[in-house]
């Protein structure tokens, strides 16, 4: 018998395909995308407004499948991290940031990455493989199992409010797969999470970012990290082949599509590094040299076992945030979440021993 097709992460059309290719009418494709990601059912026989005829042929020919949950973990602050393994024995974490009315899923695109920022976590165990559709999609499915998110909540009030797509991997180095997982995410009538509540992060692959955000409408963040090339490709190699001008002229033809669209520029502060007050200075001439509508992320550095870095000291991260908010830039401190169980941003990195607390 022919093995089965996994339907999580068929577009739409290639969803009316498979069900045109048994001998099922085109409109019956609206209906089971609607069960998959509107319901989030994964059982054929619980899809009750199909025939008991189609259901069973279904199950013949299709799978609906989501990661095996292998370790689950609840920070003290309610942050919640999951490792996740993959039909094929590969494994990566995914994280649920919570806030009082809402919260975000960051979820991963690759198994390891190979960018190699010096400072990250994930970066230290090199890429394996890039994620397919499926496995991207399905993370946030299995973040809406845990916290009952099914059917798709229509109004403001869901908890599952936002997807940052900044977990494992460099997004733009999958991106064909990372464009097809999140329009299906974003689709009005399934997951339907709004295209202005997803963020895609990238270290910076100049060639792609145009491309991506212009496929996808959803919104741009830039691992940026330095203010300069020379200390970039320090910490950042990638930074050798795409080095700021090309970056930051990407995201100026970014924004000259639509006046309404803001970058976020992450920027890790890393002790006596990159946060002086020059580093800042730097930094306020590069955006108005490139004329970017932007705003930036603080993020303080979040230490993993065997690191070389340390997080700045509390005043020089307070006093780079005021030298961006005095020339006109928005430059919020990130509040480091879910450290006790390295869940914090650069700190995900799957692990074959794992176990859950």
């Amino acid at each position: 018998m022919a093995e089965k097709t996994e339907l999580i992460g068929l577009s739409r059309d290639e969803l009316q395909k498979a069900l045109t290719d048994i001998g099922e009418k085109p409109f019956r494709a609206k209906q089971l995308w609607q069960w998959l990601y509107y319901f989030g059912e994964t059982d054929f026989e619980k899809m009750t407004n199909l025939s008991k005829v189609l259901r069973q042929k279904l199950s013949e020919h299709f799978t609906v499948t989501r990661p095996k949950i292998v370790a689950e973990q609840l920070s003290v602050d309610k942050t919640r991290k999951w490792l996740l393994e993959f039909a094929d024995g590969q494994r990566v974490e995914m994280v649920y940031i919570p806030e009082e009315d809402r919260g975000a899923v960051c979820i991963s695109t690759q198994v390891g990455c190979a960018v190699g920022c010096r400072f990250c976590h994930t970066g230290s165990q090199k890429l394996t493989r890039n994620l397919t559709t499926a496995e991207i999609v399905s993370q946030f499915m299995v973040a809406r199992d845990t916290y009952g998110e099914w059917p798709s909540p229509t109004n403001e009030t869901r908890y599952l409010s936002n997807i940052v797509v900044m977990g494992m991997g460099e997004p733009l180095h999958n991106m064909e797969n990372v464009v097809k997982a999140l329009n299906i995410l974003t689709d009005g009538d399934g997951i339907a999470i709004s295209r202005r509540r997803v963020t895609m992060s990238t270290s910076g692959i100049a060639p792609h970012i145009v491309e991506a955000l212009q496929r996808t409408g959803v919104r741009l963040a830039i691992s940026l990290h330095a203010p300069n090339n020379e200390l970039r490709s320090t910490i950042m190699p990638i930074n050798n082949r795409y080095p700021l001008e090309e970056v930051l002229n990407a995201c100026r033809q970014y924004q000259a599509e639509d006046g309404s669209r803001y970058i976020t520029f992450e920027y890790l502060l890393l002790d006596s590094i990159n946060d002086s007050l020059d580093c800042a200075r730097q930094l306020i001439a590069l955006m108005k040299k490139y004329t970017l509508r932007a705003s930036f992320n603080l993020i303080p550095f979040n230490p993993w076992p065997g690191c070389a870095f340390k997080p700045s000291p509390n005043n020089k991260v307070k006093a780079f945030a005021r030298e961006l908010e005095n020339a006109g830039f928005a430059a919020p401190v990130r509040v480091a979440r879910g450290q006790d169980i390295l869940a914090a941003c650069g700190q995900l990195k799957s692990k074959k021993d794992a176990e859950s607390k």
